[in-house]
């Protein structure tokens, strides 16, 4: 099977039916194991991106949280939000079908902090100077849920 047509007819699927135009196959020992189109639009969810949903769907049918040994594939080069979850799920290898430049011409995406040109750049600064308004409050008895993990992990 060819699992690069397969991730670009899923996208265009999901266009057709009102979705966006992404979408996200997860392939381990030649079979696909999840596949996704983003379901931001259908759900109204923001954090129904492809990747999100193929990897909670991998994983649940694989039974682990660890995704070593398989390849995903995903029609744009992911997001922070995805490449995130790509590095904690570990797969051995991502393929992207597209950059951020070449479909920055056919797709906008409106969200108050979102900027198509910026967004990584966000990520890379230090939480007090990035446009979302952040406010670190610490809270000693917050570690303590830390150590409450630790002992019942021992």
């Amino acid at each position: 099977m060819d699992f690069v047509q397969r991730t670009i007819d899923l996208a265009r699927q999901n266009v057709t039916t009102g979705g966006r135009p992404f979408a996200t196959v997860i392939v381990k020992d030649g079979e696909i194991v999840a596949e996704s189109p983003n379901k931001v639009a259908q759900t109204g969810d923001p954090t129904a991106h492809a990747e999100i949903l193929a990897i909670r769907e991998a994983c649940t049918n694989l039974g682990t949280e660890h995704l070593t040994g398989a390849t995903i594939y995903v029609l744009a080069h992911p997001c922070p939000m995805c490449l995130g979850s790509l590095y904690y799920c570990s797969p051995d290898e991502v393929v992207f079908l597209t950059t951020r430049a070449a479909y920055e011409a056919y797709y906008v995406d409106d969200r108050k902090y979102f900027e198509l040109a910026t967004f990584y750049d966000e990520f890379s600064k230090p939480w007090d100077e990035r446009r979302l308004p952040m406010r670190y409050e610490p809270r000693d008895d917050a570690i303590d849920v830390y150590r409450l993990w630790q002992a019942n992990s021992a």
